[in-house]
Parts: C-alpha cells; sequence; structure tokens
C-alpha cells in the first residue's frame, strides 16, 4: 500500500508529463494534430475519442453547484458519440478553459481521474506484483498515456514475469520497451513523447523507488508544498471503446467479451453480441456490487472491475 504523498507523488510525475505542473491543469484544453485521442481536457488530460471526457462532463454536470453544467449538458449527447467535430468547437472548448477554475470541477476531475485511471493502474500493478510507488507510477502513466496492455505483454513475452525478474527489473525492461515502442510508432507524433520514459529512467538512476519527496521530474520540483497546497499526445491504439446503452443496439465482439466476462461472473447473460436491456441491467447490478457510478456504462472502471 502507498502512503497518500506515494500517490500523490506518482500522480504529480503524470501530471507534470501532462501539462508542466504537478497539481496538473484543470482547465487545459488540447488539440494537437494526428493525436488519436483527439480533443484532450483537465488535469491529467483525458480523451474526446476514448468517451471519457464525455463520461467527466456527465458526472460535472449532475455534481452540485456545477457552475457551468447548464452550457455544458447541451454538449453531452455530441461527447456520448464522440463526435470528432467537437475538436473545432471554440464555444465548447472556451466553456471546458472557464470550468476548470470552478471548485466544483476539480474536485470532480479528482474524482474521475482517480476512479478511472489511478484505481485501475493500481489494481493492475498489485495483480503483477509490482510494489514500488515508482513501479507504480509508471502503470499509471500507462493507463492515462494508453496502450498498458500490449506493452505489458511485449515486456513478459520478451523478458519474463514479475517473479522471475523482481519488480524494479522487469519496470526497467517495461520503460526500455515502452521507450523504443513510442520511439518507433507508426503515428510520428508520439516520438516526442519519449521524454516521459528518461524522466521515468532519471528517476530510476537516482534510485527514487519509494518516491521520497523532494525530486524533480523534467525540471519541475515536486515536494510535499506542491503536493498538498490548493490550487499531451495520446497512445490510445486500439483503445477499448465506451459501451453504453443505445438506440439502436451497439453490437461487436467487445460486447461479446462484456457478456462472456459478466457470464463469468454469475450475472446471468444472453452472450449475443448485442448490448441489449438484459446486458445493461447486469452492468448496472455490477457497477452498483464494485461501488462504482451506476450508469449501465462500461469505461475503463468498469472493464477494471470485471478483469478486461
Amino acid at each position: 500500500m502507498l502512503t497518500d504523498l506515494q500517490t500523490r507523488a506518482a500522480q504529480a510525475i503524470v501530471n507534470v508529463f501532462e501539462t508542466g505542473t504537478p497539481r496538473g491543469d484543470y482547465g487545459r484544453v488540447t488539440l494537437l494534430a494526428g493525436d488519436t485521442g483527439h480533443l484532450t481536457y483537465g488535469r491529467s488530460q483525458t480523451t474526446l475519442a476514448s468517451g471519457n471526457l464525455y463520461l467527466l462532463i456527465k458526472a460535472y454536470c449532475a455534481a452540485a453547484g456545477a457552475g457551468y453544467a447548464d452550457e455544458l449538458e447541451g454538449y453531452l449527447a455530441r461527447l456520448a458519440d464522440c463526435d470528432l467535430s467537437l475538436d473545432q468547437n471554440m464555444r465548447l472548448r472556451r466553456l471546458l478553459h472557464d470550468a476548470g477554475g470552478d471548485p466544483v470541477m476539480q474536485t470532480v476531475q479528482d474524482g474521475f481521474f482517480d476512479r478511472v485511471y489511478w484505481a485501475p493502474a493500481a489494481q493492475a500493478a498489485a495483480a503483477l506484483g509490482i510494489e514500488p510507488a515508482l513501479g507504480v507510477g509508471v502503470v499509471y502513466d500507462s493507463f492515462i498515456h494508453g496502450a498498458w496492455p500490449t506493452l505489458r505483454d511485449r515486456t513478459v513475452a520478451r523478458h519474463g514475469d514479475v517473479a522471475a525478474l523482481g519488480a524494479a527489473a522487469w519496470v526497467e525492461r517495461y520503460v526500455g520497451e515502452r521507450r523504443d515502442w513510442l520511439a518507433n510508432h507508426p503515428n510520428a507524433l508520439l516520438h516526442n513523447t519519449v521524454y516521459r520514459m528518461d524522466g521515468f529512467r532519471s528517476l530510476m538512476a537516482e534510485n527514487r523507488w519509494d518516491l521520497a519527496l523532494p525530486f524533480t521530474v523534467r525540471g519541475v520540483a515536486i515536494d510535499e508544498w506542491s503536493l498538498t497546497a490548493q490550487a499531451a499526445p495520446r497512445a490510445d491504439d486500439g483503445a477499448a471503446r465506451l459501451l453504453r446503452p443505445a438506440a439502436p443496439y451497439m453490437e461487436g465482439d467487445d460486447v461479446r467479451a462484456l457478456q462472456q466476462a459478466l457470464a463469468a461472473a454469475g450475472y446471468g447473460v444472453s452472450v449475443d453480441g448485442v448490448y441489449g436491456p438484459g446486458t445493461e441491467a447486469a452492468v448496472r447490478a455490477v457497477q452498483g456490487a464494485m461501488g462504482l457510478g451506476v450508469d449501465g456504462i462500461v469505461g475503463q472502471a468498469t472493464r477494471a472491475a470485471l478483469g478486461l
């Protein structure tokens, strides 16, 4: 188990990678040409294309006292459909930027990034036997930046598992594999993101595995004050789509995989590849049992709860 400061320090490293500040930039709106995530937003930069921007704004609009809810609610349907034309919607971008200054948005973002990215990353690290705080931070960075399963499996195939190598040695090899993958990716935009792995390598060279404060990442100091005071491109190749109730019903192999996981968990669903009312009901039951938001929408947090 990481301490609260270790958790914040690991998250701060990724915030520096994403927005240049340890606490993140809640109002940051970014659009990079060629970025597969398309419009990105918030403290740790969640994306339009993944469907997670929709989940964030949906949660904000439902929060008591949200100052920009009335204006942002009009975009929910298009965000849910991952309407990429929103990339160029300057009114939406201004609203998102301004909403970042709303304390309600900041609270919602903190909960959202913890629930959708940090908790599944910590769970994935624990499942592999990665205990050092810096190692958990590496996994979290991959959940934020994308393509964790691809590089995890590649590292195991080429070097062995954590049990064989030890956590530190495995994480070092993972970082090497990920750096090489980013540097040679067909999307040239990702070549510029090798700095993330170089940042981790520098911390490893300094033996900062426990993330004891203070330390520096990319020239930015991370210390207790920066973590407790008030207040980039995606690697989403092959990222799972958001599964949700829709008309017509969503269909596909990803729905079938979801239904198989639900059936294996003891929820009686038909494995037919169609996201109908029965599947939605089972998803809602899982979400309620796992303490997640009960909305029938299968995003990263619900997938993690089902082991997908």
